[in-house]
């Protein structure tokens, strides 16, 4: 029942001092609101009729709008007059373009498309949780209502995480391409790995003459150089419990994981291959580099639905996985926090194995409430001990950081902004020089 019926008693009450008998002019209201209820109910458009499926879009970056479908169809032989609530979730931030209050009518055997229109909120798999239709009679008076998981059309849109640093990508490619020779510019070398044998020319280095060569031609030869080429890149992003610190608007592990894309989107150009692994005290996400065209796509998905867990991260069980399959050298970046409890007590154990074998680069995006704390003018007494607290924990990172420099070891300790520009920054560094 509606409110429209609610309404009509409600104006038959004020008739009631017309009626010789107050007890019968309510029972013959109340017979005929029944009986318009019961006529109403009979002729809205039965609910074994109605069909429903979706299409649209499957995924979308954070921050961006995708579109999803709803095909609402009347196989019945009546008009259907329904008000429809689709639901999602509220992180899906769904925006239906006719909304649950209007009526919408669907003739008999025809089928009605319903956008919806979702931003969502956060990165993830976005279900559509209920799908509900009230078929209404023609005088509104009463209704049928149709819902419920049973025949909700399943639908999930991935959620891909944000990437504004693809800004940098641009920039970074022009700094590979002088790496590499293919364009002139201030800071160009000679590349790390041997490519071929050309006859000497005035201007050449005299160090590039190959002797050997030299004596069985007869003619002064020179090595020529190129940058490494093929080389391994392991990201490994820590989902512990530190990645769930917010600095700023999002999670560490979304810096984390922005940091990876583009350090993934560069190397891939470079002609190397980059590994990404996920872990806490488990595995959570593991993606090759074994197609490179892919790489990137693959990459997102696999990475969209990574949550940080409330866990103390297990390096040993890191440290294992990376010397069990990857066992050429390989540039292994480890995306986690510069907390010396964390580090201290689980990395520092295992890093000499580890950096015996592979090149370790740690990048850690800094808390901006440190930098607040530290740097804030003390207002009250409070605010001293804040900062002292603030300058103690800048002390411990430090000595964190000297103790993985002696393993030689990168770190790279920069706001959440700046750590994936950063990070490849360091990644070319190392590749101009030959130390990947």
């Amino acid at each position: 029942m509606t409110w429209r019926a609610a309404a009509l008693l409600a104006a038959g009450a004020l008739t009631l001092p017309l009626w010789p008998a107050p007890f019968v002019g309510v029972a013959v209201m109340a017979g005929a609101v029944l009986l318009l209820l019961v006529v109403d109910l009979a002729l809205a458009a039965p609910l074994r009729s109605l069909t429903a499926r979706r299409d649209g879009e499957r995924a979308v970056r954070l921050g961006g709008t995708a579109t999803v479908v709803l095909h609402l169809g009347n196989l019945s032989g009546r008009p259907l007059r329904a008000q429809v609530r689709d639901a999602w979730v509220p992180s899906a931030g769904a925006r239906p373009d006719v909304p649950p209050s209007r009526v919408v009518r669907v003739a008999p055997g025809t089928a009605v498309a319903l956008p919806s229109r979702l931003t969502p909120t956060r990165r993830g798999d976005r279900p559509a949780v209920a799908l509900t239709v009230r078929s209404l009679g023609p005088l509104g008076l009463a209704f049928r209502q149709w819902g419920g998981r049973p025949v909700t059309p399943p639908w999930t849109l991935r959620v891909l995480p944000r990437f504004d640093s693809r800004r940098h990508l641009p920039e970074k490619l022009s700094r590979l391409r002088v790496i590499d020779g293919r364009q002139v510019g201030r800071g160009r070398g000679a590349g790390t790995e041997f490519d071929t044998l050309r006859e000497y020319v005035p201007g050449d280095d005299v160090r590039s003459v190959d002797w050997r060569a030299t004596a069985r031609r007869g003619e002064v030869l020179v090595r020529t150089w190129r940058p490494e080429r093929d080389r391994r890149v392991v990201c490994v992003l820590d989902t512990g419990r530190t990645s769930a610190v917010r600095l700023g608007d999002e999670p560490r592990l979304d810096a984390s994981i922005e940091a990876a894309l583009l350090l993934t989107a560069l190397a891939t150009r470079a002609g190397d291959r980059v590994d990404v692994f996920a872990a806490d005290t488990e595995p959570r996400a593991r993606v090759t580099g074994a197609e490179r065209p892919a790489q990137w796509s693959r990459l997102a998905h696999a990475l969209a639905p990574l949550q940080p867990a409330l866990v103390e991260t297990d390096f040993r069980l890191i440290a294992g996985e990376l010397l069990r399959r990857h066992r050429p050298r390989s540039l292994v970046v480890l995306l986690t926090a510069l907390e010396p409890g964390a580090l201290g007590e689980g990395l520092l154990p295992v890093l000499p194995r580890l950096a015996a074998r592979h090149r370790v680069v740690v990048a850690a995006a800094q808390d901006p409430v440190l930098s607040t704390l530290a740097t804030g003018p003390p207002r009250q007494v409070e605010d001293a001990y804040a900062a002292a607290a603030a300058w103690r924990t800048f002390a411990e990172r430090d000595r964190l950081t000297a103790a993985l420099a002696n393993h030689d070891v990168t770190v790279i300790d920069v706001p959440a902004p700046r750590l994936a520009p950063a990070l490849t920054d360091a990644y070319l560094r190392l590749k101009s020089t030959g130390q990947l």
